[in-house]
């Protein structure tokens, strides 16, 4: 079972960074996160209402409200540095987010099978080549580089958080509500500031309704993934878990050569069959 939620932890994280990457190419990416993460909210307020979530309330939920506030700030460091570039050296530098929940799943005293160790590192090796990493060409800025790794640690905390924050489904759902109503506020906020300092929220053309289930599916493939790699961790090992999750990038990638008609390299090839490698050796072990 966590293999499986895992496995489709990395799918719906992988679709929701492939349709975020499409939609900020004609809104601002803070758009994006508000109006994607607010209909993420609308729905799960319906859904915590009427599975009586609001019952689960309790201290774990200060883990949902610390992952609301870390996601905007992780958000906002990963695309500076996608701004700042090369993109081939900070996509697959994300993939160190991994570390965190393995790290607990370490602290809690979890110890891999040698079989699962070696789909580890297989699985984590595969998956930075399948970003496509450059080797040689320009230097990269040491400001790029620490405003990548915060994104990637803040991306791993905020998936540790909420597999702490609740311990049944019901729990799950009010968790989510919660982790999301706060990234709205923050993201909110942060919106607010960008568009008084003279950044354009929408394009010129104004909203384009068009993209609303876009911005829907974003929202809502992003909180489901939450909730499935919650489930995977708290039904096996976080450190497989966690690994498996980690998978999202072949995905984006994979999705950008199906739609959009992307070569991939051959270090992405290659990297995509390491992934896949690493994950038969998890899901056996």
């Amino acid at each position: 079972m966590t293999a499986l939620f895992a496995l489709a932890t990395s799918l719906l994280w992988g679709l929701a960074d492939f349709g975020g990457g499409l939609l900020s190419r004609r809104l601002p990416s803070l758009t994006v996160v508000v109006v994607s993460q607010t209909i993420a909210v609308a729905v799960l307020g319906l859904v915590v209402a009427a599975t009586g979530g609001w019952s689960e309330a309790g201290p774990r939920l200060w883990c949902a409200v610390a992952a609301g506030l870390i996601g905007p700030v992780a958000i906002l460091c990963f695309y500076e540095a996608l701004a700042r570039g090369p993109m081939g050296v900070v996509s697959p530098l994300t993939t160190l987010s991994v570390a965190v929940p393995v790290s607990v799943g370490l602290l809690l005293g979890e110890r891999p099978h040698l079989l699962q160790a070696a789909g580890i590192a297989v699985a984590v090796t595969g998956v930075v080549l399948a970003g496509g990493p450059r080797f040689g060409g320009a230097s990269v800025q040491r400001r790029t580089i620490v405003l990548t790794l915060v994104g990637a640690l803040g991306f791993g905390a905020c998936v540790a958080l909420i597999a702490e924050a609740s311990t049944t489904l019901t729990g799950l759902f009010l968790a989510l509500f919660v982790q999301r109503l706060t990234n709205v506020v923050a993201g909110g906020a942060a919106l607010w500031v960008s568009v008084r300092r003279g950044s354009p929220a929408l394009p010129e053309g104004g909203f384009p309704w068009r993209a609303l289930p876009m911005l829907a599916f974003v929202g809502l493939a992003d909180v489901a993934a939450n909730g499935t790699y919650s489930v995977a961790a708290q039904h096996g090992p976080v450190t497989v878990a966690a690994v498996l999750a980690s998978l999202y990038p072949v995905v984006t990638a994979l999705a950008a050569r199906g739609f959009l008609g992307e070569r991939l390299r051959g270090v992405q090839a290659a990297g995509a069959g390491l992934a896949l490698m690493g994950t038969l050796l998890l899901a056996t072990g």
